[in-house]
């Protein structure tokens, strides 16, 4: 299950996308299959051999198309290993709660970001998050675990302070908070008792088969409890620079606002030199196969399913 709305978010094949902090990698994988030029990076080496294994995977079984790339390398997010403007696409999903210099982590996405990109910034959203620390100590206060909760109007404010221009939010992953509230009130290690358990099958059922009525639903739920908030914004061009032709940047009405329009797909960039890697792979086009889930781990916003279709996402964040 994807966080980034990519309908909102366009991206084109052979854009050059940055998934900072990519974890099981879900959101490189979905770019991966559209044609992009992907770097997935994380601290944890594990995951990165994990992410590596799936990218081979996809390109034996042809998953994404000619010419798209794909390269896991493990990486620090306060000292990234690129040049500027590097990318014309970055994500950061479920990342920033977890790293005290936040700030730092924004100034050098914003650095590695061409003029005229995109980024999409994810969070888990303020009140069902203060429900999760209320009931728990142990959700948040574990090692590398989450140091502080966004309010909308803060991260929206640290986002324009590092040189971002926001022109969309919105809220998911409804069905997700009931889960992590259970999972709190009968601890976060207990995967046994039968409430936990019983809501953790309907999740997985959702996420497999994707029935109307649990889309409805969570289509209902996201502005009231949507246990991740979802931002979008550009790195705008520098004075007196030629810009391209970029979409019209309209700011969101309200910070915790539920939903924000669909933004029209900004023109295809010129392309610049691939950022290196330390494994990846390239892929053509053929029929592919997915792969199975992968279960979830705590310190995400919304992980209860299992590793997905060639990790097609199992929850709202890594």
């Amino acid at each position: 299950m994807l966080t980034v709305d990519f309908s909102r978010f366009p991206l084109a094949p052979g854009d050059r996308v940055l998934d900072l902090g990519c974890g099981a990698g879900r959101h490189a994988f979905e770019c991966y299959r559209r044609g992009a030029q992907v770097v997935a990076l994380d601290q944890n080496g594990e995951e990165i051999r994990e992410v590596a294994k799936w990218f081979a995977a996809m390109e034996e079984a042809g998953e994404a198309p000619a010419g798209a790339s794909a390269t896991a390398m493990e990486g620090d997010a306060l000292n990234l290993p690129f040049p500027d403007d590097s990318f014309d696409v970055v994500i950061i999903s479920e990342v920033m709660e977890h790293i005290p210099d936040d700030k730092g982590v924004l100034a050098e996405m914003v650095r590695v970001l061409r003029p005229g990109g995109r980024i999409a910034v994810t969070v888990p959203r303020y009140g069902p998050e203060k429900v999760c620390w209320a009931l728990s100590d142990a959700y948040h206060e574990v090692e590398g675990g989450h140091i502080r909760i966004y309010r909308g109007d803060e991260l929206l404010g640290r986002m324009r302070e590092a040189g971002l221009e926001p022109y969309g939010t919105h809220h998911a992953h409804g069905l997700h908070s009931p889960y992590w509230w259970l999972k709190c009130a009968f601890g976060v290690d207990n995967d046994k008792a039968l409430p936990v358990q019983a809501y953790h099958k309907l999740l997985v059922w959702d996420i497999m088969k994707k029935p109307l009525a649990t889309r409805l639903a969570e289509r209902a739920l996201n502005p009231v409890i949507g246990k991740s908030f979802v931002v979008y914004a550009t790195k705008p061009h520098l004075p007196g620079t030629a810009a391209a032709a970029e979409p019209a940047v309209a700011e969101p009405a309200a910070a915790e606002q539920a939903a924000a329009p669909s933004e029209p797909a900004a023109p295809k960039p010129a392309r610049g030199t691939k950022p290196g890697g330390t494994s990846g792979t390239k892929s053509g086009a053929k029929s592919g196969t997915k792969a199975p889930a992968k279960s979830p781990s705590r310190t995400s916003a919304a992980k209860p399913a299992t590793k997905p279709a060639t990790k097609n996402s199992t929850g709202a964040a890594k």
